[in-house]
């Protein structure tokens, strides 16, 4: 039975960071992403496994980050997310209608189809046989559930719920949380019989925000966090709760695109996203410095306050005693020009995708509110597409939003 662990998502540093208790962040010699690590995970706090978004690559160490091996490489997926429940039994996640599971530690793996699903974006395994997944972060909206330890699977239709899913954890196979988007804002479901019926318990209230992570806190399950994927000119959310989620508070954090988040302690923990790397808070997300460190946090796992993974441009590790590897800079973003600006009668957008992928664009008003989602669409290959939209707005600043594979774009746009 692996060892239950709770995920929180960081944000960039740069090479080893210090704090008034010894411990530091260190990033891990792993190959270099051309994307991010969308995820990692340890079963203990020696044996781990990464997965490498569009570098659709696997990686697992046996030494606690110290060196890694290869064990997958495919030409066309995006790797999500990654998860285990046991040394054998895993599960990998891809931005593609199919996903992948192990019943050797990661040395082979096999293809899975369930039809219905589009992606899958977040992954809990819990006791010694049960798994969840969920998709997709640019919908549709649905869960899928194992207790025979991946053989069969079920599919759970979510869009009574919400429009979009990026990520469940469960507490025991009966009781858990799930997170994304709906018409009203971003949205944490409840379900106490293993997702059979679900219940709201919050909601952002601004259409477009998506909750992307949430974590229990591993000294004390009353306490939880959640991060708020926001958008420009809104800032990110830190989302906390001291009673198992029946009540929450929000607190602003500068960065709009917040999807990671981990706390060692009720004040002290750590945020970040695609555009930002490591922010800290001492004060239970009060206020926030912006370390310096790291780069487009995704996912952080806390074994406990001296001890936590996180998945970003490289794989970090909070510890104390380790040797640190050369930063890793932040990669080039994808090309989106938005031409003539300002915008008259017709919305012209160019991109230049790398690679396939998805897209959404979204348009806000000046004040953060939604008007209307332009597109989501598939990307089958790369190269450039031209989009063009009639734009009946009235005088003003508008905001676009760009939501893909690889991160996030906002650009400010004006209407004559």
């Amino acid at each position: 039975m692996k060892i239950y662990i709770y995920y929180l998502t960081i944000a960039s540093f740069v090479l080893t960071f210090s704090f008034s208790n010894a411990q530091s962040w260190t990033q891990l010699s792993i190959p270099e992403s051309p994307s991010r690590y969308d995820d990692v995970f340890f079963l203990d706090e020696n044996l781990g496994w990464a997965a490498d978004g569009a570098g659709a690559s696997v990686y697992k160490t046996t030494d606690g980050g110290q060196t890694w091996n290869r064990q997958l490489t495919t030409d066309s997926d995006y790797f999500r997310n990654i998860e285990f429940l046991d040394e054998n039994i895993g599960f990998l996640g891809s931005l593609n209608p199919k996903f992948y599971k192990t019943a050797d530690g990661g040395e082979t793996w096999d293809i899975v189809s369930i039809p219905g699903v589009q992606a899958i974006c977040g992954w809990d395994a819990v006791g010694e046989s049960t798994v969840y997944g969920c998709g997709a972060y640019f919908e549709p909206a649905y869960i899928i559930k194992s207790t025979d330890s991946g053989e069969n699977w079920e599919f759970i239709d979510m869009s009574l719920y919400a429009t979009s899913l990026v990520e469940v954890l469960f507490s025991d196979e009966l009781t858990g949380y799930a997170a994304g988007g709906n018409n009203e804002g971003g949205v944490i479901l409840k379900t106490t019989d293993g997702g059979e019926t679900w219940t709201e318990i919050y909601n952002t209230g601004v259409p477009g925000e998506q909750v992307w992570k949430l974590q229990i806190l591993f000294s004390d399950s009353n306490f939880m966090f959640a991060a708020v994927n926001a958008f420009d000119p809104l800032p990110g959310k830190l989302l906390k709760s001291n009673d198992a989620g029946a009540s929450w508070v929000s607190k602003d954090v500068w960065d709009p695109f917040i999807q990671g988040v981990g706390f060692i302690s009720e004040n002290h923990g750590w945020m970040g996203g695609h555009n930002s790397g490591f922010l800290e808070t001492f004060d239970g997300g009060d206020t926030w410095d912006d370390t310096g460190f790291g780069w487009s946090l995704n996912r952080f796992q806390v074994f406990d306050e001296n001890l936590v993974y996180c998945s970003g441009r490289s794989i970090y590790k909070y510890t104390d005693n380790l040797s640190t590897n050369e930063w890793t800079p932040r990669p080039k973003d994808m090309e989106i020009t938005v031409a003539p600006n300002p915008v008259q009668d017709v919305l012209k957008i160019s991109v230049d995708f790398q690679r396939s992928d998805h897209m959404v664009i979204t348009l806000f008003d000046e004040s953060g509110r939604l008007i209307n989602q332009l597109l989501r669409e598939t990307i089958d290959s790369k190269g450039k597409k031209s989009y063009q939209f009639d734009f009946p707005q009235k005088s003003g600043v508008y905001y676009l939003q760009f939501h893909y594979d690889l991160g996030y774009q906002s650009k400010k746009i004006i209407k004559k």
